[in-house]
């Protein structure tokens, strides 16, 4: 049965002592999924105290929050035009889950530029003249960015530094915080940066629509554990809680700096389900970029582990499960949807599905009903239970409320690829065979199994095109189930039964495609489909593959090998550019030219 939650507005953070609001949950066979906000500090230290205390073990707090002797502190606690008109040539934006909704990559293209951000350095190229025209060094982490106009939105993650204390039970580490850096840059000259924000917290994932970035961080209490040698569990555990139950409330609470001035997250942006871990917080940053300075990023925040982001024009869901409850886990995602129709993100309702999702595109909103397929049962092993199933949603109120289920999807297997497209759905699972599920959404309250194709191998990614077409990026498998290499699928969904019009076949060939759709470029005037690759077979080898898709056929028109592994490709104009870890080419859309090459 779905879990549900009831509406209750953010409340403001007040001096006085206190406890959390805390309504209980109705009688009935499914306990009622709430968020809760507090009415003071102290309540709120209160309650992760607890919270943390019930899920510490002898080794300290499970998930990414093991942070035994972690004795540093918070990281910083002191297909498109042009989005302004000036470009009317045509280019392939980042590939994105909805249209009008951006997602951070490490390459952008407004038309006029184009924005890489690799090797530590961001780079700008002029399409035009297909030459450098400025760059910028980064530094250390991992760099992803947005394009708005004339800014770019640089988002970095660094990630925290694991080493050990000389300790002979290898088991005790030493971890300082991830943090997450967030820069304005401008571009209208040489590449400068106007704006700064860190905040000790890792970079889950970011959202771009009408001109703000929704920028999701994930924390963990830097709590500092001692171990104890010559000790029982029990005595481990004992003095685990005692750790916790003295550390101050600004321990959870990740601390940043807006352009020099330092801040941390207000305990009365907080809310909380009516079950939580104490080990993880999410937090909501939201920065318009039509704005010349970033602000304090407006945070809000969640006592969750939400590492899921999806994100439509008005709203923003986090999806989160509970692996933190280790082998007594329920089998469930809650989900929590936020307004962000305003500068400050609202929360709005939330309600929970039964199993795990595989990612953002487990998720789909549509004509105000939100999908979302999950895979339940026990994993792994020869004998692994699992089915699948798609749910449907509505929010009345506070809640998203259950409307229909179809499940006992690939009994046995997990789900590989999920698409939603306006009434229809598409389920991949495999774990010897590939079936590719086609189901009808017209009616969301009784969704309705209307085809089943079985194939060797799967697909784990898929993307539409015209006349009712899909394209599947994957690995193809012998009958028992094991794979040989990447193979690229044209789908015919269009009728009652699924057809495979066409097969690619790499041997011992794969993409990054497969995990990444970012990765994967349709440009649809041309017909034009372009997929890395690397293969090791005889010897190794990497290029990017350009197909013709046909209405019944893959045509292979030409391939791209920029050097090194081709991360992401795209098109200005009538230029093709691949863009790997060390250069950027423009080739003809064929791939039959090279028309230059810019080092990164």
């Amino acid at each position: 049965m779905l879990c549900l939650l009831t509406t209750l507005s953010l409340a403001g953070c007040t001096a006085a002592g206190g406890g959390a609001i805390a309504d209980r949950p109705a009688p009935g066979p499914a306990p009622l999924l709430r968020l809760v906000s507090y009415d003071s500090c102290d309540g709120l230290l209160e309650s992760v105290r607890e919270a943390a205390k019930r899920a510490v073990t002898p080794w300290g707090l499970p998930g990414g929050a093991q942070a035994f002797l972690a004795r540093a502190q918070s990281a910083t606690a002191d297909a498109g035009r042009a989005a302004d008109g000036g470009s009317t040539t045509a280019y392939s934006g980042t590939n994105t889950h909805e249209a009008g909704v951006d997602e951070p990559d490490i390459v952008k293209t407004d038309g006029r530029r184009i924005v890489t951000v690799v090797n530590e350095t961001l780079r700008v190229i002029d399409p035009i003249t297909r030459r450098a025209t400025g760059s910028l060094h980064l530094g250390y982490g991992q760099h992803q960015l947005f394009l708005q106009g004339d800014r770019a939105l640089v988002l970095t993650s660094v990630h925290a530094m694991t080493a050990y204390d000389g300790l002979a039970d290898a088991r005790v580490p030493m971890r300082g915080p991830s943090a997450t850096r967030v820069r304005l840059v401008d571009l209208t000259g040489a590449p400068r940066i106007t704006g700064e924000y860190e905040i000790g917290a890792e970079l889950t994932d970011a959202r771009l629509a009408d001109g703000t970035a929704r920028v999701v961080v994930t924390s963990h209490p830097m709590i500092d554990f001692t171990w104890l040698e010559k000790a029982t569990d029990a005595e481990r555990l004992a003095a685990n809680r005692k750790v916790i139950d003295s550390t101050p409330l600004e321990r959870w609470l990740p601390a940043y700096t807006a352009d020099g001035t330092g801040g941390r997250v207000d305990c009365g942006q907080v809310s909380r389900p009516a079950e939580f871990s104490g080990t993880a917080l999410v937090t909501v940053l939201s920065f318009d970029l039509n704005r010349a300075a970033l602000g304090d990023g407006l945070p809000t925040a969640v006592l969750a582990d939400a590492r899921t982001v999806y994100g439509t024009g008005g709203h923003l869901y986090l999806a989160h499960d509970e692996t933190w409850r280790g082998d007594q886990a329920k089998d469930r995602t809650e989900l929590y949807l936020f307004d962000v129709t305003g500068p400050r993100p609202v929360f709005a309702a939330s309600g929970s599905v039964p199993g795990h999702l595989l990612s953002q595109y487990s998720l789909s909103e549509h004509e105000d009903v939100l999908r979302v397929a999950t895979t339940s049962g026990q994993r792994g092993g020869r004998n692994q239970r699992t089915e699948s199933a798609v749910y449907t949603l509505r929010r009345d109120g506070g809640q998203l409320q259950p409307l229909g289920k179809l499940g006992g999807l690939g009994k046995g297997e997990q789900i590989y690829a999920v698409r939603f497209l306006g009434p229809a759905g598409y389920v991949v699972t495999f774990r010897q065979t590939d079936p590719l599920y086609t189901i009808d959404l017209r009616d969301p309250a009784r969704p309705v199994l209307t085809g089943e194709l079985k194939i060797p191998g799967y697909s784990s990614y898929l993307h539409p095109v015209a006349d009712g077409r899909l394209i599947g990026v994957g690995q193809d498998a012998s009958d028992q189930g094991r794979v040989s290499g990447l193979q690229v699928s044209l789908f015919d969904v269009g009728g009652a039964d699924a057809k495979r019009l066409d097969q690619e076949k790499i041997p011992g060939g794969w993409s990054e495609a497969e995990y990444d759709p970012h990765a994967f470029l349709y440009w649809p005037a041309t017909g034009l489909l372009v997929v890395p690759y690397t293969a090791y077979d005889a010897q190794q080898r990497a290029g990017a593959l350009l197909y013709r898709v046909n209405s019944g056929s893959l045509d292979r028109v030409g391939e791209v090998k920029p050097g090194g592994y081709p991360r992401r490709s795209l098109i200005v104009g009538d230029t093709l550019w691949v863009v790997s870890d060390t250069a950027a080419m423009a080739t003809t859309l064929s791939g039959g030219a090279v028309l230059a090459q810019v080092a990164l």
